[in-house]
């Protein structure tokens, strides 16, 4: 496991996290070579070599405030990692956003088939539990439970499936700014609140009042990632985000772009952020990468 200086460079940090758990990841996922070895093939395409890693980032972020162990952070990251890769392989499906490409490369579905790419996305949602319920992950048999019941919330119906089941019967919709909030408090924000509070649970500080603040840090971030993410949608390029860019406009989606308008979306992404470390003032430990980590999500869509 590679070491940082606590004092490093956020850049370093984060290269460092993503390695360790590109490796975590690697390790956790079945082999190609073990049959059935075409959804084994697709499950390793789905996962490995790209994304940006932002929920594992505040997973680390977030236990490091309370000296989690690695160990425990790499497998809660590589949980909610796992999480995130199956949303997205069921997200490009024909049935639901109809998208070719992700993370600069052909959607799993074009790459191999519709059928592969469900199980792909039921059997990477199943191993982030394998991994997240093993025996002696945290010593406290108890918190390690309660850490698996918040991510299966947050991925659910009343979390990130129930905010993308929004999302497709809002298509054509004329939302309110409130109601356009309530779905991606659920479809983005549910799972990045998840990643701040595993990360919280690692070192054992569920129920505290450092918890509550940072879950307070994670309801902003979670919100200002999707209120960027629109603007990139709206003013970035294909290249630029490794997906079709300007989907939701074509799909006749509500967006923060759509309904405020570029300037106000960066102001209230600018707020958002705000309210973000606002929450981590409440909090007597080092919440350094947090408000790094705040920083670069806002940058995003600068």
């Amino acid at each position: 496991m590679s070491v940082v200086a606590a004092d490093a460079p956020f850049a370093d940090w984060a290269d460092a996290v993503r390695n360790r758990v590109e490796r975590a990841l690697e390790q956790a996922l079945p082999e190609s070579a073990l049959v059935p070895q075409r959804l084994h093939q697709a499950m390793r395409y789905a996962v490995l070599g790209g994304g940006k890693r932002v929920r594992p980032l505040l997973t680390c972020a977030a236990g490091a405030v309370f000296a989690a162990p690695a160990t425990a952070l790499d497998q809660a990251a590589c949980a909610v990692e796992l999480i995130h890769a199956y949303s997205l392989v069921h997200d490009d499906l024909p049935c639901m956003d109809d998208d070719n490409l992700r993370r600069g490369k052909p959607t799993v579905h074009i790459a191999f088939d519709e059928a592969t790419a469900m199980l792909v996305g039921d059997s990477l949602q199943s191993l982030a539990f394998a991994l997240l319920s093993a025996p002696g992950l945290l010593a406290d048999p108890a918190a390690q439970l309660a850490m698996a019941h918040q991510l299966a919330v947050a991925s659910g119906s009343r979390g990130m499936a129930g905010g993308q089941a929004i999302d497709l019967d809002s298509v054509g919709v004329e939302l309110s700014v409130p109601q356009l909030e309530h779905m991606h408090m659920h479809k983005t924000g549910a799972l990045i609140r998840a990643a701040v509070n595993l990360g919280v649970g690692c070192g054992g500080a569920l129920g505290t009042p450092a918890a509550t603040a940072l879950d307070r840090y994670a309801m902003a971030v979670g919100l200002a990632f999707q209120v960027v993410d629109d603007i990139l949608d709206a003013e970035a390029s294909t290249a630029e985000l490794g997906k079709t860019a300007g989907k939701d406009e074509a799909a006749n989606k509500p967006t923060y772009v759509s309904m405020l308008g570029i300037t106000p979306a960066r102001e209230l992404a600018q707020t958002l952020h705000a309210r973000a470390l606002g929450a981590l003032d409440d909090i007597d430990g080092d919440t350094t990468r947090l408000r790094q980590l705040a920083q670069t999500l806002l940058r995003r869509g600068a």
